[in-house]
């Protein structure tokens, strides 16, 4: 179905495809990309669903576009890519469209870590290391300066996301001298192949941990704040509540030293004076208040008995955390502010 008058905001703009439309983070991607107002979408593909248009497989995204499969002969004039495959498989599509000259934001862990023996250790194989030095990890508070002439963005995991924007100040400062992350998010962080299983009735009215002690999001965050520099091993656990859209990191920071909650207020306060979509709380989130944004809302506090430093994060999983946080990054690969299309 196409909801009427559903027209593209622009012709003329940077021409970009979605590749892997169907997904969740795919399909979201391709809405934010047809309403933009410079940006032109050019295609939406699927390894699935081809022939369908994409207003018929997600009737709320109102991109009245046919599923098309992906023919990298077809490319002439295409910009950039959206890539919204999994891991191991993006990256031979990464590659594919890298060599017709395409810039790419990819929302799959193929290119988030530096380091090939870590992402061999906890995905296998990479398919094609030779691209990863050509990749900028995109989050857009951390590395905005790189990520504007990157030919490929490393989208990061929605988990990191609201994690390292939760830590990133007390990083910096070298306060973190060991730290518990204790995570929550809606079902749909679990993708499309979660809700056509049976295991769906596990989640409601239900809170289920996942991945203990070996959610593959850990080494990603790890890095990233060994680049702020804070080098340790981080305690990542994360959960599935019954939820559609949302998450929440609680993050026990044991500091390196005792902090005050003045001190902690002016951290946060300065670290994230400038940004549009980091807003610090004067109380502690809820999912609710970012949902179908591009927001992090933080919420810190000093505790006094323990003397820890509690940090909340909120954002909505499918926007911050995967396909607004990609708008945000093209914004900025092609000179766009980053908040167009977004505010």
């Amino acid at each position: 179905m196409a909801s009427a008058g559903a027209q593209p905001h622009t012709e003329g703009g940077p021409r970009v495809i979605v590749a892997g439309a169907t997904g969740f983070a795919g399909a979201l991607a391709a809405h934010l990309l047809w309403r933009h107002p410079d940006f032109e979408l050019a295609s939406v593909t699927g390894r699935s669903e081809q022939g369908r248009r994409l207003d018929d497989l997600y009737p709320r995204y109102r991109v009245p576009l046919v599923i098309e499969q992906l023919d990298l002969d077809r490319l002439e004039g295409v910009d950039a890519a959206v890539v919204a495959y999994p891991h191991a498989a993006a990256a031979p599509t990464v590659g594919a469209l890298r060599g017709h000259g395409v810039r790419i934001v990819d929302l799959s862990a193929d290119f988030r870590l530096r380091s090939q023996a870590t992402y061999e250790l906890w995905y296998g194989e990479h398919p094609r290391p030779e691209l990863l030095g050509e990749a900028v990890y995109g989050l857009t508070e951390l590395h905005r300066r790189e990520i504007a002439a990157a030919p490929i963005v490393a989208n990061p995991g929605c988990y990191p996301t609201a994690s390292l924007l939760a830590l990133a100040p007390l990083a910096r400062a070298g306060l973190i001298a060991d730290v518990v992350i204790d995570a929550k998010q809606g079902i749909s962080g679990a993708g499309r192949a979660f809700d056509e299983t049976t295991h769906l009735s596990m989640a409601g009215e239900n809170i289920l941990p996942y991945r203990v002690a070996a959610h593959r999001h850990t080494p990603e965050i790890e890095e990233q704040l060994a680049a702020l520099g804070t080098r340790l091993s981080v305690q990542f656990q994360a959960h599935l509540v019954p939820l559609d859209q949302g998450e929440l990191v609680s993050c026990y920071v044991t500091p390196t030293r005792p902090v005050a909650a003045a001190e902690l207020d002016e951290l946060f306060a300065q670290a994230y004076a400038h940004e549009p979509f980091v807003e610090i709380a004067d109380e502690p989130p809820g999912v609710r208040e970012v949902r179908e944004t591009n927001f992090c809302r933080i919420f810190t506090a000093a505790d006094e008995h323990t003397g820890k430093v509690l940090v909340f994060s909120a954002i909505d999983n499918l926007w911050k955390g995967t396909s607004s946080q990609a708008l945000q990054n093209l914004n900025l690969m092609f000179g766009y502010p980053e908040t167009r299309g977004l505010a």
